[in-house]
Parts: C-alpha cells; structure tokens; sequence
C-alpha cells in the first residue's frame, strides 16, 4: 500500500494545484537545460570567430545516426558508409590546405582554425557510394563542402568512377577554398543567379544540393529549374530541410522516396542543421 506522501502526491495531481505543486522540478530541470546552453555559449563566444555557417563536430550518436541516413539512401552497408566518413576526416592532405588557406584568407578573421565538417562527411559518404558523375550545389561561401564533396570525387576517380561538381554562388569572392589543386581540378565554380544558371545547364545532373538562399520560395525554384536536367537515379539533398517542407513536398510531387537527418552538434550553442535526401 502507498504510504502516505505517495497518497498525497497523488491526490494533489489530480486536482488544480498540480501545475504549481511541480513548478520547483520543472523550473530546475530548464535552470539546468538553460546552463548548459548559456556555457556553451559563453565558451563560444570567447573561442570561435564565426559569425555565420557554423562549423562543428557531431556528437558519436548523432554520427551512427548519419551513417545509417546515408545507407539507407545511398543502399550502401552502413560498415561502409563509417569507413566513407572515416576516410575523410583522416585526409591530413585537405585537412592542412583549409587549415592554411583559411590563415591566408582576406576573410579569417571571421574563420575558425580547427577544421570540422559535421553533416559534410554524409555528403561525402554519399558521393564515395552513388559515384556521380555530375555534382551541382548551390551555395559554396568558402568552399568548405565543395572540397568535401571534390575530395570524394577525387576518390571516386582513382577507383575508375570520374566526376565533377559544379559550384553556384551569387557572391565573387565564395569559393576560395576550393580554388587549389587537386580539389579544383574536379571544381566548375560558377558565380551568378542559381536559377539562370541551372535552367543553362547541358549534362544531366546525378547529386543536386540546394545550399544557397533557404527562402522556401527560393529552395522551391532550384529544385523545379534542376529538375529537367536530373539523370533517372539523381539524388536530390537539401540543407533546408528542417526549416521548410519543401523537398519532401517535391519528392512526393515527382514520385521520390523522401528520408531527413537533423544534426546534434557536439559542445555547441547552434541547434544544427540537417539533410533531406530525395531519390527513386
């Protein structure tokens, strides 16, 4: 039988006093949530320069939750995928350029020296199992994912499956990272509007990653201007999917299976952000 406190709990839980009574729990369980969160970023503003298009780690969860994302959509064994992430993150080579173009850079003030990729290893993953051979990506800011992406193609080709990524963005200087050999020799870097461009394209597109302006109403026209150029198998990613529904609505429009992985950064105040995969 209950002993007494137990009753009591029990009946005051039942009645209009039961908010107040679990006010003092609740109120520590957020005091603690908003801690963590106010250290974090505390540490953050004192050790990082960036100002936008947070880089990060992921935390060991949220990788095994990136390995199997990208199995299920590229139909790769998951042991495969964690050697694919593993593989790029080991790469001293491309990790000592962006470490030191980012030093040189008109632009590092603003940069942070560590280099951490976090979703981008999934993009690499994606690209070392599907072997396309035509990348595009709108949004390129310094080049961080188009060397990611150049780095798996650059393997890919070595294995006896060549391809290239065309890079899209609207502003002259994005891009610099991506501008050394032997990254740039797989790199097409376009600077102009991402919709004129990608009505221009002439080879079928295999990857397509909306990474540019994450208006919905922008995300939307990428995607219908991509879409006559995909090859039969294209697989169509997006950063935006956890802001808008824009990719899963398309992928239902055009008869797509749809998958979404959101991010959990590691010792970060930034909720992340995700990728929306669409394929056949």
């Amino acid at each position: 039988m209950p002993d007494r406190k137990t009753r009591i709990r029990r009946a005051v839980s039942r009645t209009a006093l039961a908010p107040l009574a679990a006010l003092p729990k609740r109120l520590a369980r957020v005091a603690r949530h908003d801690a963590k969160v106010l250290r974090q970023s505390a540490r953050w503003l004192v050790t990082s320069r960036e100002h936008h298009n947070y880089t990060y780690d992921l935390t060991q969860l949220n990788r095994e939750h990136l390995a199997w994302f990208v199995s299920i959509v590229a139909e790769a064994p998951v042991v495969d995928v964690r050697r694919w992430m593993v593989e790029i993150e080991a790469d001293d080579a491309l990790r000592t350029h962006i470490e030191q173009a980012t030093a040189k850079s008109a632009r590092r003030g603003l940069a942070d020296k560590q280099v951490r990729y976090a979703r981008r290893v999934g993009w690499y993953a994606l690209v070392r199992a599907r072997k396309p051979r035509h990348v595009v990506e709108t949004g390129v800011d310094k080049g961080l994912g188009t060397c990611v992406l150049a780095a798996a193609l650059l393997r890919n080709a070595a294995e006896g499956h060549p391809g290239r990524v065309t890079s899209l963005d609207i502003n002259p200087e994005a891009g610099y990272l991506a501008k050394a050999e032997p990254w740039a020799g797989v790199v097409d870097l376009v600077i102009g509007d991402s919709i004129t461009t990608l009505n221009a394209l002439d080879r079928p597109v295999d990857m397509f990653l909306h990474d540019s302006d994450h208006s919905a109403g922008h995300e939307q026209r990428e995607f219908t201007a991509v879409e006559p150029h995909l090859s039969e198998r294209a697989l169509l990613l997006t950063d935006n999917v956890t802001i808008t529904t824009v990719l899963l609505k398309h992928a239902e429009k055009t008869g797509r299976r749809f998958l979404a992985f959101r991010e959990q950064p590691k010792e970060h105040w930034y909720p992340g952000d995700g990728i929306g995969a669409a394929w056949r």
